[in-house]
C-alpha cells in the first residue's frame, strides 16, 4: 500500500469513526440542554432533580478532594470502585468460559449447571450482598467482588455454551470423517463458532460490572467507594454531589463497554459495521 492510499484510507476511517458517535454525542448536548432549561424554566427545586450545570461543579469541587459528607474524592472512589468492577469481571468471564467449554464437553455437567446459572442470576443483588457480606465480611471487598462474578457469570456461561454447542452437524461430520479429536473439534469448529456469542455476552457483562459492583457497596464493604458516596450525599440530601458519583459511575461502564467493544473489532476485524447500517 502506498503512501497516499494509507493517507486516504486514515483519512477516511477517521471521519467514519467520528460520524459513528456523533448521533449519540449531539443527543447528549440536546437531552442535557433541555433537562438544564427544563429545571430552570419549570422551578424544579435542586433535592427533586439538579441541573446539568450544578452537577457539572459538583464533579470539579469533589473531584480530587472531598467537599461534601464523604470522606473520599470522586477520582478515588471512582477508581476503588473499578478495580472492584473490573476484578469481578474478570473472575467472572473466566468462570463462565471455563464452565462453559466443560459443558460443551459433558452434556450432563451443561444440564446440570444451567439450573443453577438461571437461578443465580434471578436472585436480586439486594439478596446476594447481605448474604456474601456474612460470608467474607461486611468490610470486605471480596463481598463486593463476589456479586460481580455472580453478575457477570450467567450471560458469558449461557452465551458461550450457546456459541459452542450450536454448531452446524455437516462440520462436526466432515472433521469426523477426518479422524479429527475432540480436541481438534473444540479447537477448530466450536470455539470458532463460539467467539461472536462470548464477545456479545462481554459487552453485556461489562456495564454489567459496575452496576453490580456499586449496588453491592450499598450493604457494606470499603466505604472509599461509590455506592457509598451517593448514598451518604443523597441521605444528606447533597442531590447534586451524588449525581456526580453517578456521572463517575456512568462513564466507567462507558468506557469498559468501549473496551469490550475494541476487543470485538480486535478479534473480528471482519464483522466490523458497514456504513449506512
Amino acid at each position: 500500500m502506498t503512501a497516499d492510499t494509507t493517507s486516504v484510507a486514515a483519512g477516511y476511517t477517521v471521519p467514519r469513526r467520528f460520524g459513528a458517535v456523533a448521533p449519540a454525542v449531539i443527543a447528549g448536548v440536546v437531552l442535557l440542554a433541555l433537562w438544564e432549561l427544563g429545571v430552570r424554566a419549570f422551578g424544579i427545586r435542586e433535592f427533586v432533580l439538579p441541573r446539568p450545570s450544578s452537577i457539572g461543579q459538583a464533579l470539579v469541587d469533589n473531584w480530587s478532594t472531598s467537599e461534601g459528607v464523604s470522606t473520599v474524592s470522586l477520582r478515588q472512589a471512582g477508581w476503588n470502585t473499578t478495580v472492584i468492577a473490573v476484578s469481578g469481571l474478570v473472575v467472572g468471564v473466566s468462570l463462565g468460559v471455563a464452565l462453559a467449554l466443560l459443558a460443551s464437553r459433558y452434556v450432563r455437567v451443561g444440564r446440570t449447571l444451567t439450573p443453577f446459572a438461571v437461578a443465580a442470576n434471578a436472585t436480586p443483588i439486594v439478596a446476594l450482598a447481605p448474604i456474601f457480606n456474612a460470608w467474607f465480611g461486611i468490610t470486605s471487598a471480596l463481598s463486593n467482588q463476589a456479586v460481580v462474578v455472580v453478575v457477570v457469570f450467567f450471560p458469558v456461561f449461557l452465551n458461550t455454551a450457546r456459541g459452542l454447542l450450536e454448531v452446524e452437524p455437516s462440520q462436526i461430520e466432515l472433521m469426523r470423517s477426518y479422524g479429527a479429536s475432540d480436541l481438534s473439534v473444540l479447537r477448530q469448529v466450536r470455539i470458532p463458532n463460539a467467539i461472536p456469542f462470548f464477545l456479545t455476552s462481554l459487552r453485556l457483562a461489562a456495564p454489567l460490572s459496575v452496576i453490580a459492583a456499586i449496588v453491592a457497596e450499598y450493604f457494606g464493604g470499603p466505604q472509599d467507594r461509590l455506592g457509598p458516596v451517593i448514598t451518604q450525599n443523597a441521605s444528606f440530601a447533597r442531590y447534586a454531589e451524588a449525581w456526580a458519583a453517578i456521572v463517575v459511575a456512568s462513564v466507567v461502564g462507558l468506557a469498559l463497554f468501549a473496551l469490550a467493544v475494541g476487543f470485538e473489532r480486535v478479534a473480528m476485524p471482519w464483522r466490523r459495521p458497514v456504513d449506512g447500517q
